[in-house]
């Protein structure tokens, strides 16, 4: 198991910036998949963005696509999510989450979460 730790949410205006960090711990991370969902108020959980272990493959949401770039830095253990161009539709709480070896885009298919971290874009 892998514990995960999400920072860098805050409050932007729209067309501004933000980048969110997700650093484990207990396990290599390289050993994982990775991804980042969110979820907005009265909404269910959604997927932004996921990596491979090594880092080769990426997917990203429909809504983000060209906008965030997701990332990892294996000598800290660490993923990133850099969100560009943000706009108040991507208010939410954005959380990582890792999957050993498979990557996938389901939610259902992770097996460890951080506690999140809200991200409020202001019109």
């Amino acid at each position: 198991q892998v514990q995960l730790v999400e920072s860098g949410g805050g409050l932007v205006q729209a067309g501004g910036s933000l980048r969110l960090s997700c650093a484990g711990s207990g396990r290599i991370l390289s050993l994982y998949s990775m991804g980042w969902f969110r979820q907005a108020p009265g909404k269910g959980r959604g997927f932004v963005a996921a990596i491979s272990r090594s880092g080769g493959t990426t997917y990203y949401g429909d809504s983000v696509k060209g906008r965030f770039t997701i990332s990892r830095d294996y000598a800290k253990n660490t993923v990133y999510l850099q969100m560009n161009s943000l706009k108040p539709e991507d208010t939410a709480v954005y959380y990582c989450a890792a999957r050993y070896l498979v990557l996938t885009t389901s939610d259902l298919e992770y097996s460890d979460w951080g506690q999140g971290t809200q991200v409020t874009v202001s019109a």
